[in-house]
């Protein structure tokens, strides 16, 4: 059994630096060693944005340069979440340039990545303003990094939907056709009821609705409903205590729309599985000093 906690991003981070040095053989970089002597010249390098972003990552990122001999130091000159413009500097790397030569594209793909969904977050968070609804992520998140991904929405002002599998028993339309349809699972709910689990049931009518609310799951996923469809549900739904959730296909142009509906909260897979990494750039400033 493992003795990693997956839900800690630091820990994570640990374990994937680890095999991104390993896959990048960053230890066996011929350019890098064909500098020779001045390879070890100590220099300054800026971390900079080059769109507007959210900052998410910076040390997780940066947990590759320990394993790089070189005494290489990582300074942030933000604070994880904080917006900056672009040219803004988000942290400054010293040490040999060889050695930071060695890790800087593991550090940036990282970075990029994490920034990228906190930024994709933030917008769908500024979208919502108002209405009171939390943007929720998913499970579609990339194998090995669900708690640096995850992390990375909280960064963006999103909140965390269950980790894994054995966070909470979500039956799904597969489960419950399985089952025999959304009217035969008042036994799997009592089950679970007696292992003291959160459930929650995905539903894709008003008629699988209307059988689900009398099993008072603690949330019902309103999977692909139009917007008249999810203010039907929250009506239907009104004074039974349960959390209602919608989900399937929700964008940046869509979302205003489907919060205004009365939701509690919106998934939105695309915050990790199709996301775009952030721009970020590496520049290097040659110090006398080589600090």
């Amino acid at each position: 059994m493992s003795s990693i906690d997956w839900t800690d991003p630091v820990a994570v981070a640990e374990v994937l630096v680890k095999n991104a040095v390993l896959e990048d053989r960053a230890l066996d970089d011929e350019a890098s060693g064909a500098l020779a002597e001045s390879g070890n010249t100590l220099v300054s390098c800026i971390v900079n944005a080059r769109e507007n972003i959210v900052v998410a990552g910076v040390k997780l990122a940066a947990a590759v340069f320990p394993l790089i001999p070189g005494n290489i130091r990582v300074e942030s000159f933000v604070e994880e979440g904080q917006s900056i413009e672009t040219g803004g500097n988000i942290a400054g790397i010293y040490g040999p340039a060889a050695s930071i030569l060695r890790g800087e594209r593991i550090f940036l793909n990282i970075l990029g990545r994490l920034c990228g969904i906190a930024t994709e977050t933030a917008e769908f968070v500024r979208a919502c303003q108002g209405t009171g609804v939390e943007i929720l992520d998913t499970r579609k998140t990339t194998p090995g990094m669900r708690a640096l991904e995850k992390y990375a929405v909280r960064m963006g002002g999103g909140v965390n939907h269950r980790f894994s599998l054995a966070d909470m028993a979500m039956l799904k339309d597969n489960h419950l056709a399985a089952a025999g349809g959304a009217g035969s699972l008042a036994p799997v709910v009592q089950r679970l009821r007696e292992r003291d689990v959160s459930i929650e049931i995905e539903v894709d009518s008003l008629s699988q609705l209307k059988a689900v609310i009398p099993l008072e799951p603690d949330r019902i996923l309103l999977d692909n409903m139009s917007a008249d469809e999810l203010r039907r549900a929250v009506s239907q739904a009104a004074g039974s205590g349960i959390y209602l959730e919608a989900s399937g296909g929700i964008t940046l142009e869509t979302v205003r729309a489907v919060a205004e509906t009365g939701v509690d909260g919106i998934s939105v897979g695309m915050l990790t599985h199709s996301v775009k990494s952030s721009d970020i750039g590496l520049d290097w400033l040659y110090t006398k000093e080589g600090k």
